[in-house]
């Protein structure tokens, strides 16, 4: 079977189309927000991939009876899958941004069901890290280790989309508010992810001294 080009010539000229075939300039508001959760999502994706390789080895490093090492193996595992799950849940965020306001929209009936509940496993997992990393007493600063580094970076960028979303809202667009808590709770995860990752590797905190 023949495949088809990946280029379509169609956006050569700065238009793009939405989900129901709408044609719009590409930096336009709805675009420019899921397009921003779109870089986001490489963020997470990136970071993910810094995570994986901090997940203990069972045989070489780690004792399987040691509950220290058993936490810190659950751990890891729970925030591999916890951005996973972010990933398909801002891709999904962003199909609904991507289509125009309508009566029937079935992706936001869609996304409404499974949002709520991964806003729940997304606060449990907050609770979990934060119980897990010393007391806040300073401002911290972005840096430490190569992964914390990395969760900074998307929780800017993931700040810099609930600005750009806002703007859209601006415009008179309709968007769910629970789509806004969602973003604004995972700002929230991947700031004491990245405080839990320099805990882990004993990684010192970078904070601010005036």
């Amino acid at each position: 079977m023949k495949k088809s080009p990946l280029y379509t010539r169609t956006g050569d000229r700065g238009m793009t189309s939405l989900v129901d075939g709408t044609r719009v300039r590409k930096n336009s508001p709805r675009v420019s927000a899921y397009g921003t959760l779109d870089e986001l999502n490489a963020m997470v994706g990136l970071l993910q991939a810094h995570c994986t390789t901090l997940t203990p080895n069972t045989t070489d490093n780690s004792d399987s009876s040691n509950p220290s090492d058993n936490s810190i193996l659950y751990t890891l595992n729970s925030t591999l899958s916890t951005l996973n799950s972010i990933l398909s849940t801002l891709f999904d965020i962003g199909a609904y941004l991507a289509t125009p306001d309508k009566e029937d929209n079935s992706i936001l009936y869609t996304l409404n069901s499974i949002l709520s509940k991964r806003l729940a496993d997304l606060e449990h997992q907050i609770d979990l890290l934060d119980s897990l990393v010393p007391p806040l007493r300073l401002f911290v600063l972005p840096g430490g280790s190569i992964p914390a580094a990395h969760a900074h970076v998307a929780r800017t960028v993931c700040r810099r989309a609930e600005r750009d979303i806002l703007t859209l809202a601006d415009t008179g667009a309709h968007v769910d508010p629970t789509v806004l808590t969602y973003i604004n709770r995972l700002s929230d995860y991947l700031f004491i992810l990245a405080r839990y990752l320099n805990h882990l590797t004993s990684t010192p905190e970078l904070t601010w001294h005036p």
